[in-house]
Order: C-alpha cells, then structure tokens, then sequence
C-alpha cells in the first residue's frame, strides 16, 4: 500500500482472501504447514465436508447461483418441469426398436406419443425467449430447466435455437449424468440439495410450465400448488400440460369432491395442450405486449 493509499479513508485495511491465499502458498513447508489443521478453513474440502458443516454448505448453495444469477441481470424466470425419459421426437422410433418385451414396446410407444410435449416445451421457451422482456435493466421470463434430458432438454434447446441465454439447475445423483448441451455454461448449476434446488427454481419464477413427468416433476408441481394455495407464495401462471395423463395419474375432482381440497383451489393452474395457449395464460396475467 502506498503513503497515499494510506491515507485514504476508503481504502480497505484488511487483504482480500485471495490476496491472503496467495500469502499462505508462499509459506515454508514445516511439519505443522503441511499438516490439515493448518489449512485454511475456506480451502479445507475435508473440513467443509463434516456433518457439523451442514448448515454452512446450505447458505453457500444457496448464495453462489443468487449472486451469479444477479450478477448475469436475470430478474425473472419461465421454470419448465417435465419428465427426464419422454423422448425428442427425431428419437422417438428408436426408443420402440429397444424395446426386448411387450410390456417394454407398450410402455415406450407411450413415451413416443408424448414426445409432442417435448416440441411444445421447445416451442414455449422460444416464444419466452423471443420476447425478450427486459424490466428495470433485468432480463425477465428466462427459461429456466433442471438441465437435464427430455423435456428439460427441449427448453434449454428452444432458448438456445433464438440465440438467448438460459438456466440448467442440476442435481448430484449417484448414476452417471450431466447438464443437456443447450444449457448457457455460466448459468449452469449442480446442487448438493434437493431442498436448495427446488427454492431456486421458485425464487425468480414468474411462471411454471409443468409437462407430464414422474416423481420429481410431481413433487414440484404439487409443492408449488401448496405454496400458492397456503399463501406462502404469491399466485403465477401455472401451466398444466397434458390433460389426459395427468387426469389420469391425479383425480383432481375427487379431492374436490372429498373436501380435502376447496373446488376454487382447482384455479391455482391452467390446462394448457400447446405453447401458444401457454405463453398466452403468461400475457393476460402480466399484460404483456410482445408484438
């Protein structure tokens, strides 16, 4: 620091830890340098690995994609869920001709007839993108997916095929996976917990597009109508694809019918078949005019 930059009053007094890391690297090496408890805290992956340091491993989880997303402008976000094994409909046939059982040739057709749900989530994140709505210098509505195949895929690719920027929020799993190909690489993001992911993927959404899935696309979808119909959370456009399978796998009526629900709770979501139907819902409920 110079004689000058002393005297600053603004000029920091303390090193940044960069700076400090950089200092510690240079240190001699000495049997109490090299053992673990000498490192520090903030470089000791087996320190912050302990149980005890649970609670620090959320706050960072929860930290790190907030301030890249600030950083990157993104005010807002249009959140697709959907099942990770519908394929894209250029993959569809080959899915059959795997098929070893009748049950296996049965339950993959199925699939193929719902690969037009991958084109309509695709389509959906480029009308999204397309508009380009940009409010008090952030960009909002960007497509936002879990970054992995299938439906996931088809959004990340839609945004991608307009030349606009979208998110990947990724989880570890014990099998082998990675984010899809279409998925921006500084708005790519893989999380240790379930629980942090799924608050990232409502912190900024401004709307939900949920497409035919299995368990995790249930547990989303049926914890965001929990959180609108408690209050928790303000109401937002949710779009409800697939009428047929859904009304298949949930009995909506019935916990109507059952007064486990109350029948107006039945509005909290949109039955929607296309994109255009889609972005519409989002248009009225914002009043948006994207030409």
């Amino acid at each position: 620091m110079t004689q000058e930059e002393e005297k600053n009053l603004t000029q920091r007094r303390f090193y940044k830890a960069e700076q400090e890391v950089s200092f510690a690297d240079k240190q001699i090496g000495t049997v109490q340098t090299e053992h673990p408890a000498y490192r520090l805290a903030f470089r000791d992956t087996d320190f912050l690995l302990r149980d005890e340091l649970r609670p620090v491993r959320f706050q960072l989880e929860l930290l790190k994609p907030e301030m890249l997303l600030e950083e990157a402008q993104i005010g807002s976000t249009l959140v697709f869920y959907g099942s990770a094994r519908i394929p894209a409909p250029e993959k569809a046939q080959a899915l059959v001709a795997l098929a070893a059982s009748d049950e296996e040739k049965q339950i993959a057709e199925r699939l193929v007839a719902k690969s037009r749900y991958y084109e309509e989530a695709r389509r959906l994140a480029q009308l999204a993108s397309q508009c380009a709505v940009v409010e008090n210098g952030m960009r909002q509505f960007v497509v936002c997916s879990g970054g992995g195949p299938s439906i996931m895929e088809a959004a990340n690719r839609g945004a991608a095929e307009v030349g606009a920027e979208s998110l990947g929020l990724n989880i570890v799993l014990p099998h082998e996976q990675a984010p899809n190909p279409y998925v921006t690489p500084r708005l790519s993001f893989q999380f240790h917990y379930f629980a942090l992911r799924k608050m990232h993927f409502l912190l900024r959404a401004r709307a939900v597009a949920v497409f035919p899935g299995g368990f995790g696309t249930l547990d989303e979808f049926l914890e965001l109508l929990t959180l609108v119909q408690t209050g928790k959370m303000k109401p937002i456009p949710i779009l409800l694809y697939g009428r047929d399978y859904w009304s298949r796998i949930i009995n909506f009526e019935a916990l109507a019918e059952e007064g486990t629900i109350n029948r107006k709770d039945l509005d909290l979501f949109h039955w929607c078949e296309t994109a255009d139907e889609g972005w519409k819902v989002i248009g009225e409920f914002y009043d948006l005019d994207c030409g």
